[in-house]
């Protein structure tokens, strides 16, 4: 075996173990902040709060640097939201993060809040009545 069949059997190994790792996000919650204010079970508020929490799930990990800022197109219940994933993460790790992050407000928070920011080793996802800048 030659230096060049040699090096070219070792890259296709390489490359062939590169496609086929898989990184996993690190979902560690670092932090989660609960605003004091509720709402109650019926209130717009609520349909407002689904319609960001799913959308920044979704469009974070399509955005460029993964950092989308977005709010609810319902007039009588504004919801603004943030999210951010780390850098290193796949499109498909960010959106599990995000998931995980969701998962951590709802369980901490576990009555019916105004706003609610969870941080987790790599990725934020936050949501409030008023705007705001992260």
């Amino acid at each position: 075996m030659g230096i060049p069949t040699k090096f070219a059997t070792i890259s296709m190994v390489l490359l062939w173990l590169w496609s086929v790792a898989d990184g996993v996000p690190n979902t560690s919650i670092i932090n989660v902040l609960c605003n004091s204010g509720l709402y109650t079970s019926g209130d717009p508020f609520g349909f407002s709060l689904n319609y960001v929490l799913g959308d920044l799930e979704k469009e974070t990990a399509a955005q460029k640097n993964y950092d989308y800022h977005n709010i609810s197109p319902y007039p009588n219940a504004y919801v603004y939201g943030h999210a951010t994933c780390n850098l290193n993460l796949t499109s498909s790790d960010c959106k599990t993060c995000l998931g995980a992050a969701k998962m951590a407000l709802f369980s901490t928070c576990q009555t019916p809040r105004i706003g609610a920011r969870s941080v987790l080793l790599d990725c934020t996802i936050r949501y409030e009545q008023y705007p705001f800048d992260d």
